[in-house]
């Protein structure tokens, strides 16, 4: 039958604002007294420092939130270790909203390899340690004991990605919610426009929070309602998902958090079903018991329209860090000062990739005349700027305006990838609004140049050379960053990423667009070590790749299982969650856990560096293939070490059993 499309509720709608806006939301007391307020009434606390910037997620929601009338202060990056900063701006009359940041905060201190960062590039001056581990949860906590009868309500990218029960890389175990673990009274996930202003105003209007049950993107402990019948996707001994299309009110019963945390399969299972019922067009709610409650997770929020996104981001911003900040330097401003956001989304479905799980896979593009007036904000009023922009994109930079064909399909359609195994038929894949786009840009007054350092999906602009064209030409400031992530089958089916031939018809059409213009540029392709699905020949095989395209990585990274990522249930799990999850049918998944088996994968990326030499010596000859250590150019690394040992320092030496491969014990 057909879906009815939902109802969009306006952002921007229902109160007015009385007052200008705030030139910076405020982050004391002394700022409120200036502004004439005596309370605020919503209160939000970040893992951020505070950019007054829509590419800080804090300040879309301030902002969007000020633009309904009401008053909202910010406390950012606070001292977790009492409750006293979470009081610097008085008891919020509303609520207190929750964000670990840009990022989650696990992702944000730890490397792949599990180490701390030294750095952290949304705080001034770059300084690591200014936020706690699992930040949303602490922020939640200390702001109950502030004000113990104000509603929490949790937002943001750690929130969303922790949803429901999780596997947590760094503890190695799977987590209850975050809004369990928290206390708080809701969580809003994915791009939460629509769903924080209904929210506030609801509040405002005497509603107890807990009970709010009715709105897109909402996560809330309640009883599943006497009328709602339960599709019971919990039992691994029935092939039975839920995914069966009945009438009336339906919800979908998730294994419990009991259950994923004991048996990896039913995470697998779990991690399915979710994904599945992702679509706005034709989710249904989830249920997930945690102990004696049930945790309903709503469909997830209707996409933006192009009006609501150009209302979102032509919203006061100051375009600047806080003035409290001084002079210092806020590394993710310092990157993004002079770049314009064009759309949000991605439906290529990466499974290692976060993208998707919070802000959708349907693509929400701003227009021309909006994104054209952030270029002349960003000439007239962002210091410092020389006439380059230094990106326009999103997620992707070549998906502006691209859609399904047609809305009914797009309403029903259940893939998780619109280009995985290969491009939908239905997908509208024209680069033509993207290219008149750009075009326009170029002759903004004061521009001088516009770069693209989004990364671009290459699958999707071989279908357009003349967009290829169009980029090179114009938009290319000598290195083009892509993304194939491998050359191998086994693992690129895994992440559902196009085979390494695409890549190769993507360096054809640049090479001949750089030539055609003149151009001595380069492509500079990204690969992950050690994801789901990769064996040991799978990475030497890429090196090899490397070698023979005479590529050298400086840089290279390591497959990092963030929370809810179709790739982290594989890698829990050892099962594909990409087919359907039943005990004893399930597809395995070779995986890569040992932290010296992940480095020898990395090492493998980095063939060319002597101090990897000794370590793949070893790996090659257990594997076989001997023939790879020796000078030849077909060959992968020398026999020997430059000078007989490290570069500056003394031969190498290697006690014992070093690495794994394929069960094969390599020996000294």
């Amino acid at each position: 039958m057909d879906i009815e499309a939902p109802a969009r509720p306006p952002v921007i709608a229902g109160r007015s604002r009385s007052a200008p806006a705030a030139p910076f939301l405020p982050m004391s007391r002394a700022e409120m007294d200036a502004l004439g307020w005596d309370a605020c009434d919503v209160v939000l606390v970040t893992g951020d420092a505070y950019v007054d910037h829509p590419s800080f997620g804090m300040a879309i929601i301030g902002r969007l939130l000020e633009a309904q009338g009401y008053r909202v202060g910010i406390i950012s990056q606070p001292d977790w270790h009492s409750a006293e900063p979470f009081k610097a701006l008085g008891k919020p009359r509303l609520f207190f909203g929750v964000t670990g940041g840009n990022m989650d905060s696990m992702v944000n201190r730890y490397t792949a390899d599990r180490r701390i960062r030294s750095d952290d590039a949304y705080t001034p001056g770059g300084e690591g340690g200014r936020r706690p581990d699992r930040c949303t949860l602490v922020y939640s906590q200390r702001c109950r004991e502030a004000y113990k009868d104000v509603p929490i309500i949790l937002g943001g990218i750690e929130a969303s990605l922790r949803r429901i029960a999780h596997f947590d890389y760094w503890s190695e175990k799977v987590r209850r919610s975050v809004l369990a673990d928290a206390k708080a009274d809701l969580l809003l996930y994915g791009n939460a426009e629509r769903a924080v202003v209904e929210v506030a105003n609801r509040i405002a209007a005497g509603e107890n929070a807990r009970e709010i049950h009715d709105v897109r993107g909402v996560a809330l402990f309640r009883k599943v309602p006497e009328h709602y019948v339960e599709l019971p996707a919990d039992d691994l001994d029935s092939p039975d998902e839920g995914a069966a299309r009945k009438p009336g009110d339906v919800v979908i019963r998730l294994p419990s958090y009991e259950q994923v945390e004991k048996d990896s399969e039913a995470y697998a299972r779990a991690s399915r079903v979710l994904h599945r019922e992702s679509n706005p067009g034709n989710a249904r709610p989830l249920v997930q018991r945690h102990g004696d409650r049930d945790l309903w997770l709503n469909p997830p929020p209707i996409p933006l329209t192009t009006e609501e996104m150009d209302a979102v981001y032509d919203l006061p911003y100051a375009r600047a860090p806080h003035p409290s900040y001084g002079d210092a330097k806020i590394p993710a401003w310092e990157m993004i000062r002079f770049s314009v956001t064009i759309m949000r989304g991605c439906f290529g479905g990466c499974t290692f990739c976060s993208i998707t799980e919070h802000e959708g896979r349907i693509i929400q593009s701003r227009s021309e005349a909006s994104i054209l007036q952030e270029i002349e904000n960003i000439r007239d009023k962002t210091p410092g700027f020389t006439g380059v922009i230094s990106d326009i994109g999103g997620p992707t930079a070549n998906m502006y305006r691209m859609a399904c064909k047609d809305p009914k399909v797009e309403a029903s359609c259940r893939r998780p990838s619109c280009v995985f195994p290969g491009i939908c038929p239905n997908l509208n894949t024209s680069h033509d609004d993207l290219i008149r786009l750009y075009r326009k840009v170029r002759e903004v007054q004061g521009v001088k140049k516009v770069l693209v350092a989004s990364g671009v999906r290459y699958d999707l602009a071989v279908e357009s050379p003349e967009y290829v064209e169009e980029l090179v030409t114009h938009h290319v400031g000598g290195l083009l960053k892509i993304a194939p992530e491998h050359t191998e089958e086994g693992p690129l089916d895994k992440m559902m990423k196009p085979g390494i031939g695409t890549y190769d018809r993507f360096k054809e059409l640049f090479d001949a667009a750089a030539k055609k213009a003149g151009k001595k540029y380069h492509l500079i392709p990204y690969f992950i070590a050690a994801h789901p699905g990769t064996t040991d020949e799978d990475m030497m095989n890429l090196a090899l790749w490397l070698k023979k395209n005479n590529f050298r990585a400086d840089q290279v990274q390591t497959f990092l299982p963030s929370p809810m990522a179709t790739a982290t249930a594989m890698y829990h799990s050892g099962v594909n969650p990409l087919k359907g999850v039943r005990r004893g049918t399930s597809e395995k998944v070779e995986t890569v856990k040992g932290l010296r088996q992940r480095r020898l994968h990395k090492a493998f990326l980095r063939y060319h560096d002597p101090e990897n030499w000794p370590v793949l010596r070893d790996a090659l000859r257990a594997m076989g293939r001997a023939d790879l250590i020796g000078p030849r150019p077909d060959q992968l690394i020398p026999a020997h070490q430059p000078g007989g040992g490290r570069p500056g320092g003394p031969p190498r030496r290697h006690p014992g059993t070093k690495f794994t491969t394929k069960g094969v014990p390599i020996r000294k």
